[in-house]
């Protein structure tokens, strides 16, 4: 995964925000930060540089003993959430300090990761978008796996089918995801679209390493133009391919005086 501090946040919902020309933007509300820095690992003792943030706030009694003493000892709050996150060496973030929504700004690309929302036990139609079955002509299959596999050669159904199962409740990242607006009064971040989970789920979010589709147009192919003299005559160019210059027509035969 790509170092870089990033943020812990809660899935607040959706809504939609209008830009200056009026379009309307739909994006999800998070709430990002504040992140204290509870531990912090370095190059000498761990063998990499890292730091642990906490999110949210927790009862002291939920806790047990170590991790309460976890929290004593950085002289933080308990939280409910710790997280590590790699740093860079330019990177200097220092145990104690606090990590909030300012490392964002409006029109920066994130990524956010999170715990996709469980399905259950799902067929295939919903899994995996199979086409089905005839519909019409006395067909009693329309939603049915069908045949997977010979009986005879090779006696198994090879792996990698795509089967009915378990479906969600999976980590899943959406990438390159724009961040719309910015509150650090309200530790609120606004991103365009909708990222993984359900309300009041915890994400991750980190800078993101890609950047926005661009659209490149085609070059359009260049005429020749042939260089002119100082006279202001053309110079003659060459010809084109597969065709043989013109040959100059024979001069007229001189009539005999009688």
């Amino acid at each position: 995964m790509r170092p870089g501090v990033g943020l812990i946040a809660k899935k607040l919902g959706m809504t939609q925000l209008f830009r200056e020309d009026g379009r309307p933007v739909p994006v999800t509300v998070l709430e990002a930060g504040p992140c204290p820095v509870v531990l912090e690992r370095t190059q000498e003792r761990d063998g990499y540089r890292a730091v642990q943030l906490g999110f949210e706030d927790q009862d002291p009694k939920r806790l047990p003993k170590p991790l309460a003493g976890h929290f004593t000892k950085a002289g933080i709050s308990p939280k409910r959430v710790l997280m590590e996150f790699r740093i860079t060496p330019e990177e200097q973030v220092k145990s104690g300090s606090v990590v909030t929504v300012e490392i964002f700004k409006p029109g920066d690309r994130v990524d956010i990761t999170g715990r996709s929302i469980g399905k259950g036990f799902s067929g295939g139609m919903k899994r995996w978008h199979w086409k089905g079955g005839k519909q019409t002509h006395g067909s009693m299959s329309h939603r049915r796996p069908g045949s997977i596999g010979s009986s005879t050669d090779p006696s198994r159904v090879f792996k990698g089918h795509h089967l009915p199962g378990h479906m969600g409740d999976r980590t899943v990242t959406t990438q390159a995801m724009e961040v719309v607006r910015v509150d650090a009064q309200q530790n609120l971040l606004l991103v365009k679209g909708s990222v993984p989970g359900s309300d009041e789920g915890i994400l991750v979010i980190r800078k993101s390493r890609k950047g926005p589709k661009l659209m490149v147009a085609r070059p359009q192919g260049k005429k020749k133009v042939t260089a002119q003299p100082a006279g202001g005559k053309p110079t003659a160019g060459k010809p084109a391919a597969g065709k043989q210059p013109a040959k100059p027509a024979a001069p007229a035969a001189a009539k005999k005086k009688g």
